[in-house]
This record gives structure tokens, C-alpha cells and sequence, in this order.
């Protein structure tokens, strides 16, 4: 069975570094026309040297300014779009939610929230232009379980996933799909980051709380970036052309992360 998504126009945010990093390469590995954004110009530059045709811009996407900037950026580049990843997104602080400062609580909502509400009402009437399209919002096994000492990116997640499912009754009609994907434990140095913090707020070291990760699904693993790439890569083409409003965990079944 062959997968691809030959000359769809793909806008990924955070595609610098990390998962969607990830997930850009096997886009444009497919044959997709693309355009990523992230916060540091040193991971784009270094990207566009690898692949010279991709687009790039530095953007924050919780500034609905530096948004705006990107989907000009992303006209010129592209000259359309076909597919939206919502792929920005931060850890947020670990604590109980009496010891969250505000500013980390604004923060996490700011990228993980209203930076994929930001990017989708930009691209939606682009995306209505090309006739159908995609968008792929990353939500997390954080957005249908409860994670002790993570509100602040938890509460973000499940509004992912209240937003995706709004949007694919809206959009429908429009030839518009809309998912989230939900990834699990996903190793790097993001997560790596997560279990540092974890382990401070827990009072255990990093490796039990690496276990506890593992024991908490049906697999007892990690998840690849690759795998998240792949069931992306899936949802996009057209042998996901009957899938919308759903939430896709790729996670080897998480049952609690306790």
C-alpha cells in the first residue's frame, strides 16, 4: 500500500526540531511541497540547508502577529495549502495546581491552546480555497487522562481535543478533515525535559519516573518520533480520506500514566 501526499502544500509548526521534525522530513520524503516555522532560526537554518526547497520562518505561535506573519510567509512559499500540523507546543511546569505560577499557566495555554486555534482559523479559508485538505492538531494521552502535576498542559490537551472535534463538524462540508493525534510517552529531548521536572515535583529520581511512564502502557515503551510521523503521514493521505473528528493515540495503549 502505497502512502503519499506527491505535491499537497504542508504547513508544520515547530518543525524545527523535535517530533515535527520529524514529521516534515517524512512529508517531504512523500513528496509534499512544505513550510515550517519554530522559535529558534538556528534549527531552521540548519533544516533548510539539508532541504534547500522547504520553507522556514521564526514564529511564536501563542502572537497572533508572528501568525499572521507566517501565513504570508507560507503564501509566498507554497502558494496555497492543502494540510495544517498543529505541532507547537510546551511541557509546561510540574507541581500541584496551588503551586503553578500564572505565567507558567498562561504560557502553556498560549502555545499548546490558542496557538492551534491561532494557525487553524488562518488556514481554514486556505485550505477551503484548495477545494479539500487536512488539519492534524497535536493533542496527547494528556488530553483524555488525568496527569497529576501537569493541569496546566493537561487542561490544554483535552481543549485540543474539544476544538478538533468542533472543528471537523464545522469544516465537513468544506472537504476539510480535521484530527488529533495523541501521542504517548514520545522519547527526546523533550520528554527528557518533562522527566527532569517530573522527578524534581515527585521527590524521585528520573528513572523511576521513566517507569512509571513505561508501566503505564500495555506495550511498556517509549514511541518513536517516527511512529507519530507515519500515523500523521496516514491521516493526511488519501487512505485516511474518510476520517475526521477523531483522536488518534499512538501511545501502545496508555491506560493511566501512574
Amino acid at each position: 500500500m502505497e502512502i503519499t501526499v506527491k505535491n499537497k502544500r504542508v504547513l508544520i509548526t515547530a518543525g524545527g526540531s523535535g517530533i515535527c521534525r520529524t514529521v516534515a522530513e517524512i512529508f517531504i520524503k512523500n513528496g509534499a511541497k512544505v513550510h515550517i516555522c519554530d522559535l529558534d532560526r538556528s534549527v531552521l537554518d540548519e533544516f533548510k540547508e539539508l532541504y534547500p526547497d522547504v520553507g522556514i520562518s521564526v514564529c511564536d505561535v501563542s502572537d497572533q502577529k508572528q501568525v499572521i506573519q507566517l501565513f504570508e510567509d507560507c503564501d509566498r512559499t507554497l502558494g496555497g495549502l492543502d494540510i495544517l500540523i498543529n505541532g507547537a507546543g510546551v511541557g509546561g511546569p510540574a507541581g500541584t495546581v496551588d503551586q503553578i505560577d500564572t505565567a507558567d499557566w498562561d504560557r502553556t495555554i498560549a502555545v499548546n491552546l490558542n496557538g492551534t486555534f491561532y494557525c487553524s482559523r488562518l488556514a481554514v479559508p486556505r485550505i477551503r480555497r484548495a477545494g479539500q485538505g487536512s488539519i492534524i492538531n497535536f493533542s496527547s494521552t494528556a488530553g483524555f487522562l488525568a496527569y497529576a502535576l501537569r493541569s496546566p498542559y493537561a487542561a490544554a490537551k483535552w481543549g485540543i481535543i474539544g476544538l478538533t472535534k468542533s472543528m471537523a463538524l464545522e469544516l465537513g462540508r468544506d472537504g476539510i478533515r480535521v484530527n488529533a493525534i495523541c501521542p504517548g510517552v514520545v522519547e527526546g529531548e523533550r520528554m527528557d525535559r518533562v522527566i527532569g521536572k517530573e522527578a524534581v515535583a515527585r521527590g524521585i529520581s528520573e528513572q523511576e519516573v521513566r517507569e512509571n511512564y513505561t508501566r503505564g502502557n500495555a506495550l511498556n515503551t517509549f514511541i518513536s518520533p517516527e511512529e507519530i510521523a507515519s500515523a500523521i503521514l496516514f491521516l493526511c493521505s488519501t487512505h485516511g480520506s474518510k476520517i475526521t473528528g477523531q483522536t488518534l493515540p499512538v501511545d501502545g495503549f496508555t491506560e493511566s500514566n501512574e
